[in-house]
């Protein structure tokens, strides 16, 4: 859904991959939508590692971009797609329609909920009432929400980006790509990239945003995303000549 301005209710933050940025583009999303004034929710129905003991995704979240809720549904100590490490850890792993009931909860009383997912679009993130496991597609489907899929700026990313838009897209999926750390210097791969993800593309957020000071990365993040996603970057030429 859409508020005249931006995506509304439960929004997908998934990736092509492990480790390409989704966490601090969750955060740099929250904190747009924020500064517009919507009330913004945090969701991450499985979180894996927490043995080390490290904060999890979404305390990575709530220091950046203070959303007004950040939730965890489900978390297992190994660093595995959530199904394996609930597997692994002989835990309950998640149940769909349980994590479809707890992101409606939260949409009831926010006006965006960021759902960010495991990995990619596919990973098994726990099991339907069948017994079959399920995807943060399947949670895009029965949710009807749209995604924000977070790519690399480098070599490899077309490939993998098309691959998950023709996935969601075969499932009726509206969606649109950020990527995840554009590079201090780019280089020629990158611009070529960039000229190749702008029809889709609703945001780049700078390599090594995650580091900022909070107060910084908040003021900032409006300028990394487009008004799909509550920023007011509109015009990708413009930035391209500011940043090079």
């Amino acid at each position: 859904m859409t508020n005249g301005n931006g995506w509304t209710g439960p929004v997908l933050v998934t990736g092509t991959d492990t480790e390409v940025g989704k966490t601090v583009v969750t955060a740099a999303i929250a904190a747009a939508a924020q500064a517009a004034g919507l009330r913004v929710a945090v969701v991450k129905p499985g979180q894996t590692g927490t043995a080390t003991g490290e904060p999890g995704d979404v305390d990575s979240v709530t220091r950046l971009a203070a959303p007004l809720t950040g939730r965890t549904l489900a978390s297992y100590p190994d660093p595995l797609a959530p199904l394996a490490a609930a597997r692994v850890a002989e835990l309950e792993p998640l149940e769909l329609y349980a994590a479809v009931d707890a992101i409606r909860e939260e949409t009831d009383k926010h006006d965006l909920v960021l759902v960010e997912g495991a990995g990619g679009l596919l990973v098994p993130m726990g099991l339907r009432p069948s017994g079959e496991p399920w995807t943060v597609a399947d949670l895009a489907v029965s949710l009807g929400a749209p995604a924000v899929v977070v790519v690399r700026a480098g070599l490899g990313t077309l490939n993998h980006t098309a691959l998950t838009l023709e996935a969601l897209e075969r499932r009726a999926v509206p969606a649109g790509v950020v990527i995840g750390a554009w590079p201090g210097e780019p280089e020629l791969v990158h611009w070529l990239n960039l000229s190749d993800l702008v029809p889709n593309l609703l945001g780049a957020v700078p390599m090594g945003a995650g580091g900022m000071d909070p107060g910084v990365f908040r003021r900032s993040a409006p300028g990394w995303l487009t008004p799909a996603l509550y920023g007011v970057l509109d015009d990708w030429r413009a930035w391209a000549e500011e940043i090079s």
